[in-house]
């Protein structure tokens, strides 16, 4: 398990992911208008392992991070 100086918040990297990942998941994939909870989960699965192998977030963040709402029909 890695030790970061300095990661960001579970907050940021959601603003990170509705800014920078959603708009495409919601272009590519719900042009139905459909929600497509199974590709909006895998994104961010996707988004976070990036962010854990280019250290931006912990092992332990990337391990124990839920999905966030924007990605949870529910």
């Amino acid at each position: 398990m890695k030790n970061l100086n300095s990661v960001i918040s579970r907050e940021r990297a959601i603003e990170r992911f509705e800014e920078t990942i959603l708009p495409m998941v919601i272009r590519d994939c719900e042009q139905d208008g459909e929600f497509d909870e199974p590709a909006r989960s895998e994104a961010w699965n996707n988004f976070t392992d990036y962010l854990c192998k280019s250290e931006v977030i912990s092992d332990w963040q990337y391990a124990n991070w839920s999905q966030p709402k924007c990605c949870d029909r529910k």
